[in-house]
C-alpha cells in the first residue's frame, strides 16, 4: 500500500499514467464500451463506477490546460442536447478535484470510438449507466 493513493488505482494503472506524456490521452469506459476490440491497452476495473474511476485518476493526473478539450464525452445517439447522468456527475468531479477544470466537450458516438482508437489505454469500468465514458487528455504538472 502507499499512502494518499487512491486504492483504486491498480499497480497496473498507476504504470499506465506514470508512463503517459503530456497529450496522450485515456479512457475512462462503461461496462458496454467495445473495449477490448479498439487496440489500446485495455486494463479492466469491473466493480468499480466510471465516477469513482474518474475522482482516483484526477487525484494524481492534471488535465492538459494547452488544449480545447481535455475531458470529451460521446453524445447521446439521436439527441446531441441530452446531459446523460454519468455526464453530468464527471463534471461535478471535474470542477471538484481537477487542478485545471474545465468544461466537458462531447462528440458523436463514432467520433469518440475513433478518437478512443488513439488512446494511451482504456480502463473498462463496471459503470452500468448508459454514456458513462470519457476522454482525458494528461497535462504536465508546472
Amino acid at each position: 500500500m502507499l499512502r494518499n493513493i487512491n486504492p483504486l488505482l491498480s499497480p497496473d494503472l498507476l504504470h499506465v499514467l506514470r508512463a503517459m506524456g503530456h497529450g496522450d490521452s485515456i479512457v475512462l469506459a462503461d461496462a458496454n464500451f467495445p473495449a477490448e476490440g479498439l487496440g489500446p491497452r485495455c486494463l479492466r476495473a469491473d466493480g468499480v463506477d466510471a465516477s469513482a474511476m474518474l475522482d482516483a485518476v484526477l487525484s494524481v493526473m492534471p488535465l492538459d490546460v494547452f488544449v480545447d478539450d481535455p475531458a470529451v464525452c460521446m453524445q447521446v445517439v439521436g439527441d446531441a442536447d441530452t446531459l446523460p447522468e454519468a455526464v453530468a456527475d464527471f463534471q461535478r468531479i471535474i470542477q471538484d478535484v481537477a487542478d485545471a477544470p474545465r468544461p466537458i466537450q462531447s462528440i458523436e458516438r463514432f467520433a469518440f470510438y475513433e478518437r478512443a482508437k488513439s488512446a494511451f489505454a482504456v480502463v473498462q469500468t463496471g459503470e452500468r449507466r448508459l454514456y458513462g465514458n470519457i476522454i482525458l487528455t494528461k497535462g504536465v504538472i508546472e
